[in-house]
């Protein structure tokens, strides 16, 4: 059967809806939280405006804190889904991995006024979100488009989910640049029109990632499972076998 076949929409459409949907909504989630650090930790205080220092001292202070959380969140967060990855399984991770970085997404934008003065608490938070985006969908959604679909679509559906997931990063780069002005029209940048704040720019990141678990749940666990298993081929080879016996059969 082909990718536009009725057989295909029954045994696999669900999974690929699934694989799709997770990575659009974690890349509109990941890439706005990574494209916008410098503005995010700006708006909390933790870096100084822009227009307060030099180029050269602007490209430290912005590399300084991006490596820092990279070093905290992100780069331990990959090695996690690599040890455990095989122990709690694929959906068991991308679904726990959602919750925390909407828990964390939450807990950084509720509360966000009180962030600007406690700067340390915001920013082992904000490390956390990105630790569960790497232990969990940010390693998964691309792993397991890459287990559930037949060998002869299993390129073709990994290529349309990775491409949902880009469609998720421009939504994201460019939704939260402007989500994320000011209310007030005096303090939005300079050709911008007025949106609806970094606080409410990080609630909207928070329920997409509670949409992100919704849509797990349509991906199945592949641990512990063959290629052929997880996909039926064994199944159709064994149709193909039997039918080949009986017609050998003498009438």
């Amino acid at each position: 059967f082909g990718l536009f076949s009725k057989e295909f929409a029954k045994r696999h459409g669900l999974n690929l809806l699934g694989t799709t949907s997770t990575w659009f909504l974690l890349d509109i989630a990941f890439y706005s939280s990574n494209l916008f650090q410098k503005d995010i930790l700006s708006a909390i205080g933790w870096l100084p405006k822009a227009e307060t220092m030099s180029a050269t001292k602007e490209v430290y202070r912005v590399a300084k804190a991006q490596t820092l959380i990279a070093l905290c969140g992100t780069v331990p967060g990959y090695w996690f889904t690599v040890a455990f990855i095989e122990h709690l399984g694929r959906f068991t991770i991308q679904l726990m991995g959602f919750f925390f970085m909407s828990v964390f997404m939450f807990a950084i934008a509720i509360p966000y006024q009180h962030w600007k003065t406690h700067n340390s608490g915001f920013l082992i938070m904000y490390s956390l979100t990105f630790f569960f985006a790497n232990f969990g969908p940010n390693a998964t959604t691309f792993i397991v488009p890459a287990e559930i679909f037949p060998a002869r679509l299993r390129s073709t559906c990994h290529g349309i989910s990775a491409a949902a997931g880009k469609a998720g990063a421009i939504v994201g780069s460019f939704g939260f640049l402007y989500a994320a002005q000011s209310t007030h029209l005096d303090k939005v940048d300079k050709g911008y029109p007025t949106g609806i704040g970094v606080k409410n720019a990080l609630m909207v990141l928070g329920a997409v990632n509670c949409l992100g678990m919704l849509f797990t749940l349509l991906v199945p666990e592949t641990m512990g499972r063959s290629l052929e298993d997880i996909t039926g081929e064994n199944e159709e080879d064994n149709g193909h076998q039997q039918t080949f016996s009986v017609e050998k059969v003498p009438v």
